[in-house]
């Protein structure tokens, strides 16, 4: 499941990338798939071992054009271990909410992006979050959760002081907001109340199996629904 979308943000094979907190590697994981050299870097030594298993895998399955390129790196977002102008092309999903520095992780994302390069960054959009934080505190106020929210503007504002061109915008996973609504409020510790569960069957079921009509009523919902903000930009070359 794909926050970012690629061929906007106009990734080529042979391109250098960051993942700047990958999590479990879903756009590495893609990124990959294209030809790319490919750094996925995280905090979380466990998230990322299970990137350097999956990625071992794929290459196994021969679906990396050019092998497992690149690879995982533990680094903190404020002080990236790499040289001005590393990368092609950088992508940073649902992360600047997590960190209280979010200029400082800014500017060392634009730093380590050549000049001309292009990055995607994606937050949570602002009025699903805002239900979510209405309805269980705990959804942001625990170790490593939420910190902020964001206005579209306001992330803008930030992307563009730091020496960065917008280059578009657009929302995504309409169907994820009403599933952390549930969550948050039956209790985000009953995984498997009823309707908690069904409605994780439901998205389960549109990412392995894709159907065409799933995804045409979430695209249409996504402007108004879409649980993400991603926010396309270009370094000042």
């Amino acid at each position: 499941m794909l926050t970012v979308d690629f061929d906007r943000l106009g990734l080529r094979d042979g391109d250098r990338i960051l993942d700047m907190g990958c999590g479990g590697g879903r756009h590495a994981y893609e990124a990959w798939r294209r030809g790319a050299t490919v750094v996925a870097l995280d905090l979380d030594e466990q998230e990322l071992k299970g990137v350097g298993y999956v990625v071992g895998t794929m290459d196994d399955a021969g679906e990396l054009p050019h092998g497992p390129v690149g690879g995982p790196v533990r680094g903190n977002a404020l002080q990236l271990p790499f040289a001005d102008g590393t990368f092609d092309r950088i992508v940073t999903s649902e992360v600047l909410e997590h960190v209280w520095d979010d200029r400082g992780a800014i500017r060392e994302l634009v730093r380590v992006l050549r000049p001309g390069g292009r990055m995607a960054v994606t937050v949570p959009t602002r009025w699903p979050e805002r239900v979510s934080w209405g309805l269980n505190w705990r959804y942001h106020d625990q170790p490593g959760g939420h910190v902020r929210i964001y206005r579209q503007h306001e992330l803008e504002e930030r992307l563009e002081a730091s020496g960065l061109y917008l280059r578009g915008s657009h929302h995504a996973h309409a169907l994820h907001s009403p599933y952390w609504w549930l969550k948050c409020a039956v209790g985000l510790d009953r995984p498997d109340h009823p309707l908690v569960r069904r409605y994780h069957d439901l998205l389960t079921y549109q990412i392995v199996k894709g159907p065409r009509w799933l995804h045409r009523t979430e695209a249409a919902l996504n402007p108004v629904l879409g649980k993400s903000l991603v926010v396309y930009t270009e370094k000042v070359a």
